[in-house]
């Protein structure tokens, strides 16, 4: 059989990858909804040199396995070989010319489903504040103050990751990405809004909100302004602090709290299987809980429902086993 040259080297270096030619070949992204391993072949059990693809990241998509895919074949950045096969199961083609891809555009991330699919990103303030005391709201912050005691929003973001600065000029992404967030355009909000959003992003004090609108809620499917993006945000961090979950914090606060209080928390607070879309970071030797990221599928309007919204979001691994609840530091 004979190839054009770019075909040829194509074939080449999926032979070379993987052992085998991908049957269909496919272009895109694959979206990971949950922790898999990526294998180097679509026979047997996974071997000690395969990756592992994370929820929510991007992948470059090259083939299938076959037309109607059990598996698709990804490009994983630092594994060797760069070319890995994954079950379809574990995430769905972005923007790919495959049969009943879904297409990410500037209005926002999609799921495979063509649903949207977002993170909610939340911190535990007083462990944020203890690698940050410089900033304002770290300074500023009292065991009396709103966010010592309850979750504290980070930002709503758009999956996939990449999924940002959607039509910003270059020059704020510039400034964006040099932490001048002071010289950001001020985000239009209603005194309600403004007010909401301050008590429970206390990082408007160093003009967090202005960074969060300019890369991720650019990117934000369905809000058709700023004052909309956030409203809703504070929507679902309202009923997050109004949950099991924020009292589980609360009343262990100096002390240490396991990855299956927190599941259980979920569970009881918004269904049977919640605390399998969230994960928690820990990072760092003290083993602090800093953030929380919450998988949500589907559209969140103007009355979001929490509940719904992660019942319909992909499992994945909750990552730290157990962690400590920080209080506000020498306070």
């Amino acid at each position: 059989m004979n190839f054009p040259a770019s075909a040829a080297a194509i074939f080449g270096s999926l032979v070379a990858a993987t052992g085998a030619l991908a049957q269909t070949p496919a272009t895109g992204t694959f979206v990971a909804h949950k922790a898999c391993v990526a294998t180097r072949s679509t026979h047997g059990g996974p071997s000690a040199d395969d990756a592992a693809v994370e929820l929510g990241k991007s992948y470059p998509l090259v083939g299938k396995n076959k037309p109607d895919a059990s598996y698709y074949l990804i490009e994983v950045e630092g594994a060797d070989p760069l070319r890995r096969w994954i079950a379809t199961d574990c995430g769905a083609i972005d923007g790919a010319s495959a049969p009943g891809a879904a297409s990410t555009t500037s209005g926002g991330a999609r799921s495979g489903t063509g649903a949207a699919f977002n993170l909610l990103a939340v911190s535990w303030q007083p462990a944020f504040c203890e690698s940050h005391q410089s900033k304002t709201e770290c300074a500023s912050q009292t065991p009396n103050r709103f966010d010592a005691t309850h979750f504290t929003l980070h930002g709503l973001w758009p999956q996939p990751r990449g999924a940002e600065y959607c039509n910003v000029a270059s020059s704020y992404v510039a400034l964006d990405k040099d932490g001048q967030w002071d010289r950001l355009p001020p985000v239009a909000l209603s005194e309600a809004t403004l007010a909401s959003l301050s008590r429970v992003m206390p990082g408007t004090m160093s003009h967090l909100e202005r960074h969060e609108w300019v890369t991720h809620g650019t990117c934000f499917r369905g809000a058709q302004s700023q004052d909309a993006y956030f409203a809703r945000a504070v929507a679902l961090m309202t009923q997050l602090n109004a949950s099991r979950v924020r009292d589980l914090f609360a009343e262990n606060i100096g002390r240490t709290i396991t990855a299956e209080q927190i599941k259980q928390a979920f569970d009881e607070s918004f269904g049977a299987g919640a605390g399998d879309r969230v994960q928690v970071s820990c990072p760092g030797s003290r083993r602090s809980i800093v953030q929380l990221t919450i998988g949500l599928i589907g559209e969140i309007g103007d009355s979001p429902s929490l509940a719904e919204l992660i019942a319909a979001a992909p499992r994945t691994s909750i990552g730290c086993p157990s962690g400590a609840v920080d209080r506000v530091a020498g306070r």
